[in-house]
């Protein structure tokens, strides 16, 4: 299948062999995960009411952990002080699979008032980490009451921190979470697409979120008398107006490209023109060879503008999370796991976002695919963005996770390379 294309062919052999010499049926795991479901619920809503920011996960990866073990049958680790491996060896060799979910929430006060609202002031799972651990937790459940029919290994990385920058992805592969791995797959609750929809991305997925912070240095005085001074705020407007002809004047209009300033902060008194003034921002892009001119290109608009106007400057930019590069592979057979566990209906063809996620760590490693499972529903009133103080999720999307897991799990497993 190309790249973007649609799937309009015969069922493939190697299809055909994979469900003839399955090892459980596409209803099988509907019905084992809806054993789990009214668990995966609770643990969500446990989890919520209990958020923890990254790399203080400690309450959280101590909940994962004793969870994982009243499972039996897995092999558990602290990689890191508030992350969890867990390990499922079957009874025969084969590939080494790799699941991964995040555990860590934001710094925002909750503004919804469900039984389940966050306990602890100031922080919420506002991305759905919440309902990320939990479908992985029901996931390792039932493959763990099929270990001795697996052939190869199943890991389950819980991983911490991957809303904050380094992020716990690098830390997680240090670790050797990796090691060994053929695959790796993750998901992300999305609240753009419904509850129910499954969306992939092929190739690029997700960007890299650089950052930069830039200092106009001019010269203050009195606002009554601006031709004694070198006005900072003006000199400093210039510099975002212009840094938008980086994306606008100078990249492909076909490539993805986003220059935001964020923060802009400077003076003390409406009759004082301050000496400097500092903004903060983010860039956003998917090809690393896009990335690596950005730095250059920016420098020389704020160059250009301070020295026109008298002025001098400061420049930093700081490299975030490489993007997120989707494996054709690994996300053609997510494409089908789809299909045969939920149905065609329920794929979508998604183009990449502009958000940005440590989940490219472990594609430096081994293959892998970091997709999407629905979670808005506009009935229940589920439709606030990502980051929002009331981001909620339609937990009749958290089995969907659970059976993709599995499936896509079972399927790379069985998929010799």
């Amino acid at each position: 299948m190309p790249r973007g294309g649609v799937y309009d062919g015969p069922v493939s052999d190697r299809r055909k062999r994979r469900q003839e010499g399955a090892i459980i049926e596409t209803a099988t795991i509907g019905s084992l995960v809806e054993g789990v479901s009214e668990e995966v619920v609770g643990w969500r809503r446990h989890l919520h009411r209990n958020p923890e920011l990254s790399f203080h996960e400690e309450e959280t990866s101590r909940f994962v952990y004793e969870t994982l073990e009243s499972f039996g049958g897995l092999e558990l680790s602290r990689p890191t002080p508030t992350s969890v491996l867990a390990r499922l060896v079957g009874g025969a060799p084969g590939r080494v699979i790799a699941l991964r979910a995040d555990v860590d929430a934001l710094p925002i006060t909750e503004e919804n008032d469900s039984e389940f609202v966050s306990r602890n002031p100031g922080v919420m799972h506002a991305c759905g980490h919440d309902g990320h651990t939990a479908m992985l937790l029901g996931a390792a459940k039932v493959l763990a009451g099929m270990k001795g029919e697996l052939r190869g290994e199943v890991r389950f990385v819980f991983q911490h921190a991957e809303e904050l920058f380094p992020g716990g992805a690098e830390e997680m592969v240090r670790a050797g979470v990796m090691d060994g791995v053929d695959r790796v797959v993750g998901i992300h609750l999305w609240s753009g697409l419904p509850a129910g929809k499954v969306g992939v991305v092929y190739g690029p997925m997700m960007a890299a979120p650089d950052t930069f912070k830039i200092v106009v240095k001019g010269k203050g005085g009195h606002a009554a008398l601006p031709h004694q001074t070198v006005d900072s705020i003006a000199v400093g407007a210039q510099v975002v107006t212009n840094l938008q002809h980086v994306v606008s004047r100078e990249t492909d209009p076909i490539e993805n490209v986003v220059v935001s300033v964020t923060k802009f902060t400077g003076g003390t008194a409406h009759n004082v023109i301050p000496g400097s003034v500092e903004m903060i921002g983010t860039v956003r892009t998917l090809k690393p060879e896009i990335r690596d001119g950005m730095p250059g290109a920016m420098e020389r608009v704020v160059r250009g503008i301070t020295q026109a106007h008298g002025a001098e400057y400061e420049f930093e930019y700081q490299r975030g999370y490489r993007p997120v590069i989707n494996d054709d592979e690994v996300t053609r057979a997510v494409e089908e796991t789809a299909r045969d566990v939920l149905g065609e209906a329920t794929l979508v063809r998604m183009p990449p976002t502009m958000g940005g996620e440590d989940f490219s760590a472990y594609g430096q490693v081994s293959p892998g695919t970091f997709y999407l499972v629905g979670a808005r529903n506009e009935e229940k009133g589920i439709s606030f963005p990502h980051h929002h103080p009331r981001f909620d999720i339609d937990e009749d999307a958290l089995p969907v996770g659970v059976k993709m897991h599995v499936g896509a799990a079972l399927r790379l497993l069985e998929d010799a390379s």
